[in-house]
């Protein structure tokens, strides 16, 4: 722990002041990564430490995955769970680690030295507490039992402490994030780190600031580190904040990139600053990088608006190509729906009402049979032509809105299924559409390949986006690229929205469907 703790304490501090440095520079992108690979690469020396000495098998990454690009290497850097997480572990290594190596080393040492006391305390002139001499064989056989105890003490903390140990590595030295793992999981695991993080920060303070206090105080130079991983913290707690709430975004107007981009930049000013005030608060220099966050920002946002531009139009092309097939499969699906069901069903209908006209002076009883048919032909047609205006569209939509009709279907699923709909006010014909069939389709698909024991169904509406969510407990292991499931996708593309399905194997399975439907 005091070796991996002291390089981690200068690659840390060093790497996040270089950083800063050049925060207002395209260097910035370089001094990144190579912090990046430090920090990766130091806690895989030390996971591979961990799997020799307790048996864990995790293998960190030294790069953050993501798109390419110069300028979103920082981004994938900075959005990367796991560089965090390990950050907070080589912290907690600095920290923790440091004092509990220290107290195990000591227990031992003194112990050891307590237990052979007897050998050496003629040439040690040895002094207990109070000032008590060990002058006596006798006094100094009264240590041995107090250094037997200690041992045992010392070697009853190492199997705890080893296990400890094993359950930091585990956690926050793991093979990256789970991208399959469900939202609330993956939440959860960035807020763990977050506050192991914090916690890291303020045992590192806090052992500086008593090193400082023992070694004669004097400068109050814990402030350097109290600033420098202040930065790191700062950095980490604003990327859970916009990944946590994305309505942190939407209240700045921004898209996710920028409202990074804004609160990185603004912590970084906040660390130019405060290097400014505890460097003699001269003249103030920080508004120059002040000048330079802000025309980054700047370049940022335009390169980000021209690209959105871009991407949009070129997903509406795409978006809307696939709502022309959707609609084209839909008209194919009616036409034969309407040519095999209700179509046989009425020239069934006819032929009967035909035979039973021939036979109605001949044969009346045959006749009234064939009648008898021909009336259950058309209740049954009529059935059919209900069920597929039902699929077109189904009209307690249109007469009494989303919740009835989602309730209506709700009740004609055999499945024990919850139900939760927050829509104050109606949303536009084509958005409650969408939202009806995505709870449709998940629900049919949960029913057919899930065998779920419960199904919740969520319909809320956030600012200007109704969110749909339908979640099974069943086996979960649904295809995203299934014909229903895209068909999903593209009938929600179409209005803007998207579609996100998380479905691990052995469940459960989550489909949440995202639509604007303006203010």
């Amino acid at each position: 722990a005091v070796p991996v703790g002291a390089v981690a304490f200068g690659i840390l501090v060093a790497g996040w002041i270089a950083v800063a440095v050049v925060s207002i520079t395209p260097l910035v992108v370089p001094a990144l990564m190579a912090l990046r690979a430090a920090v990766g690469g130091l806690a895989r020396a030390d996971a591979g430490l961990a799997s020799a000495l307790l048996g864990t098998a995790t293998r960190p990454d030294v790069t953050s995955p993501g798109p390419t690009g110069y300028w979103r290497r920082a981004g994938n850097i900075l959005g990367d769970g796991a560089f965090w997480r390990q950050q907070s572990y080589l912290l907690l290594r600095l920290s923790l680690g440091f004092a509990f190596a220290l107290f195990e080393w000591t227990l031992l040492a003194a112990s050891l030295g307590l237990i052979a006391l007897p050998i050496w305390y003629r040439w040690g002139h040895p002094e207990l507490w109070n000032n008590w001499k060990i002058d006596t064989l006798g006094r100094a056989f009264l240590g041995v039992p107090v250094g037997v105890a200690g041992l045992v003490v010392a070697v009853a903390l190492i199997k705890p402490l080893a296990s400890a140990s094993r359950s930091l590595v585990v956690g926050l030295l793991r093979d990256g994030d789970a991208p399959q793992a469900a939202p609330e999981v993956r939440r959860r695991s960035r807020l763990q780190a977050l506050a192991l993080h914090a916690l890291a920060y303020g045992l590192v303070n806090a052992l500086t600031i008593v090193l400082w206090a023992l070694t004669g105080r004097g400068y109050f130079w814990p402030e350097w580190t109290l600033i420098a991983l202040g930065l790191p913290l700062a950095m980490h707690a604003w990327v859970v904040l916009v990944d946590d709430r994305p309505e942190v975004a939407r209240t700045l107007r921004l898209p996710r990139e920028l409202a990074l981009h804004a609160g990185l930049s603004v912590a970084f000013e906040i660390f130019f600053v405060l290097v400014w005030a505890v460097t003699g608060a001269g003249y103030f220099w920080p508004v120059w990088t002040l000048l330079g966050l802000g025309i980054l920002f700047g370049v940022h946002a335009a390169l980000a608006i021209s690209e959105r531009g871009r991407s949009r139009i070129a997903r509406l092309e795409e978006t809307r190509a696939g709502a022309v097939d959707q609609r084209d499969a839909e008209l194919a699906r009616i036409e034969r729906d309407l040519h095999d069901g209700a179509q046989a069903r009425l020239v069934a209908l006819g032929m009967s009402l035909g035979m039973a006209e021939q036979k109605l002076d001949s044969d009346p009883a045959a006749a009234q049979e064939l009648l008898a048919e021909a009336r259950r032909g058309t209740r049954e047609a009529l059935e059919e032509l209900r069920s597929l205006v039902r699929d077109i569209h189904p009209p307690v939509l249109v007469d009494r809105g989303l919740e009835p009709a989602i309730a209506a279907l709700v009740e004609r699923t055999p499945l024990r299924i919850g139900l939760a709909v927050d829509v104050p006010d109606r949303p536009p014909r084509a958005v409650e559409t969408a939202a009806y069939f995505v709870v449709a389709e998940s629900l049919a698909n949960a029913g057919k390949h899930a065998r779920p024991e419960r199904i919740d169904v969520a319909v809320r509406r956030e600012g200007d986006r109704l969110v749909v969510e339908v979640v099974d407990d069943g086996g979960g292991g649904a295809d995203p690229g299934g014909s229903g499931l895209r068909g999903l996708a593209r009938r929600v593309e179409a209005l803007d929205g998207r579609v996100e399905v998380v479905s691990p194997a052995g469940g459960p399975t989550m489909i949440r469907a995202v639509i604007p439907c303006g203010s």
